[in-house]
């Protein structure tokens, strides 16, 4: 019940002390804890300046791939507080090649988007219903485009809005505040599949890989923007694999036989390199992307969805000998 802002609790109260909290530790107590818990801290200070820095809670769930099976607070013996430590620097440098790579096929797939609907269907077709799937979710869309348009304090904007008086600027300005989110459905949403293939063109995909792709990777670039792990993560949200082109592609992928869980970050890294490579043939991404892949323990990278075999398998044998 709300009444004048203030919100009352309907039903009966917790009892006071029904709750029982767990003590706020300091961070020696955290350090001893997990001490305690068999893991071993070489260097101590390091180790307390760490946590004083990483919330403990931030830096826990990477101590399972250390822990005893079935007793997920015991570490395997002999483990260290720099394993732990490097396989969180190891997914932070994730991260900040997902968003990376994400944010170019952002900007790509808006430009994209912008020249075709432009060409073909007119400046401000995106406005109109009749070119979209469903008309409830292009209204939607246009009503976060239009708090993306207010919010901006982009020149162009203003320009087209105050000094033009157009509500509605053409798709190749309005594309440049558009979120990737937004970019994704207008792309994903387009009525006319020769529309959204000739767009998909320009990465060698079809049409349906590739929008599957952009919800996708929209996803893995908003799980890399709020800090959440993505090495061992896995994804609701899957993405379709293409079949027949690029035909290159295909072997590299891991699809295996029966109830496995294939929800890991191994075939979005495929894909990354694949997109990436397609919009800067000239680009380092990819060798950047090896290194990282060469500082993890081979042990643990079975839990990013890795097959045992990745290493023969074309797109990361080609990239392993052009980056040794």
């Amino acid at each position: 019940m709300r009444t004048r802002g203030v919100t009352f609790f309907q039903g009966r109260m917790p009892e006071r002390g029904a709750f029982v909290s767990k003590p706020a530790f300091t961070y020696r107590q955290q350090l001893d804890l997990l001490k305690v818990r068999g893991l071993v801290v070489p260097n101590e200070p390091a180790a307390l300046h760490i946590l004083e820095h990483h919330n403990y809670y931030r830096l826990s769930p990477y101590r399972f791939s250390f822990t005893v099976p079935g007793k997920v607070d015991q570490f395997q013996p002999g483990t260290t507080f720099t394993q732990l430590w490097d396989l969180y620097h190891f997914d932070r440098c994730l991260r900040q090649l997902v968003m990376e790579a994400c944010k170019r096929i952002e900007i790509s797939a808006r430009s994209r988007w912008a020249y075709e609907v432009g060409h073909q269907l007119g400046p401000l077709a995106y406005t109109d219903p009749s070119h979209f799937s469903n008309p409830y979710i292009h209204a939607d869309t246009l009503t976060k485009l239009e708090t993306e348009m207010n919010r901006s304090k982009e020149e162009f904007i203003r320009h087209h809005k105050v000094t033009l008086g157009m509500p509605w600027p053409p798709a190749w300005v309005i594309a440049e505040v558009a979120s990737f989110g937004n970019t994704s459905t207008l792309i994903g949403q387009l009525k006319n599949p020769s529309l959204r293939q000739s767009i998909a063109d320009s990465y060698q995909l079809d049409e349906k890989t590739f929008c599957s792709l952009l919800h996708h990777f929209c996803v893995l670039r908003n799980t890399a923007a709020h800090h959440s792990r993505l090495w061992n993560r896995k994804f609701t949200v899957t993405l379709q694999l293409p079949k027949k082109k690029p035909p290159h592609l295909h072997p590299s992928f891991f699809i295996p036989a029966g109830p496995v869980n294939v929800r890991r970050i191994h075939n979005s890294l495929i894909l990354l390199t694949h997109l990436v490579q397609c919009i800067e043939p000239t680009t380092h991404w990819p060798a950047r992307l090896i290194h990282l892949l060469k500082t993890l323990d081979p042990a643990l990278i079975h839990e990013m969805g890795f097959p045992p075999d990745w290493k023969t398998r074309p797109l990361w044998q080609a990239l392993l000998v052009a980056h040794p």
